[in-house]
């Protein structure tokens, strides 16, 4: 698919985060597939896969554009955290390669220009996560297809809100020409209409669709 076709299939629509730690028991391809199939089943415009592993695996069983990432490593950038995981992830079929584009130092000593680059090369599309409106516009200066929300209330650059962090999501909207996506903590169809109102070009919902055992631990809660 092309950039244009990539994005137009996104456009207000909702992308699945579909994601199981080690341990849990929705971990690995398998797994994984199925979550995404019915993800896609249901109406998501695209799926948000973590590992190349799972990346490749769902991206033999669903059409829609996939962003793919790699969440590796217990040091402060772990998402997609240097470019050879990068370039492993678009290797292994993703649309999209998320990237921490935090002002945080990448492990590898890469600036992210030079990832953005050579993801390029690659063939694939880079999306920029982020916690602050200033690092989203740096990393569309750099040269990020999109931007996403997805760090925000994870650095000590962003305090951690109750809620998703709409007023970045808007901010972001208004100063990029850039597709941004409203990813974090959105957990209800009401918050997700609201960040495409303000601008978001779509919408990254997580645990919310995708964990049952935090949907079923608050159900169970609300019963006692």
């Amino acid at each position: 698919m092309t950039d244009n076709e990539v994005f137009g299939l996104l456009r207000g629509g909702l992308v699945v985060s579909c994601q199981a730690h080690e341990g849990e028991p929705l971990h690995g391809p398998p797994f994984m597939s199925a979550v995404a199939r019915s993800a896609v089943l249901g109406g998501a415009a695209g799926v948000r896969i973590n590992g190349p592993a799972d990346v490749e695996a769902v991206r033999a069983v669903v059409p829609v554009p996939m962003i793919g990432l790699w969440k590796d490593g217990d040091g402060d950038v772990s998402i997609t955290p240097t470019l050879q995981h990068a370039l492993t992830v678009a290797r292994a079929g993703a649309d999209i390669v998320a990237v921490d584009a935090t002002s945080r130092t990448r492990p590898d000593g890469r600036g992210l220009a030079e990832t953005i680059a050579g993801v390029h090369q690659a063939g694939a599309l880079v999306m920029a996560d982020v916690s602050t409106a200033e690092e989203g516009l740096a990393a569309a200066e750099l040269g990020a297809d999109c931007v996403s929300t997805t760090l925000s209330g994870y650095t000590s650059a962003s305090p951690p809100p109750d809620e998703p962090d709409l007023e970045l999501v808007t901010v972001l909207a208004r100063s990029l020409d850039v597709p941004v996506f409203a990813e974090g903590r959105i957990g209800t169809p009401g918050q997700a209409v609201r960040a495409i109102e303000l601008g978001a070009h779509a919408v990254v919902v997580g645990g919310a669709i995708t964990r049952p055992a935090d949907i079923t631990r608050r159900f169970a809660r609300g019963l006692e």
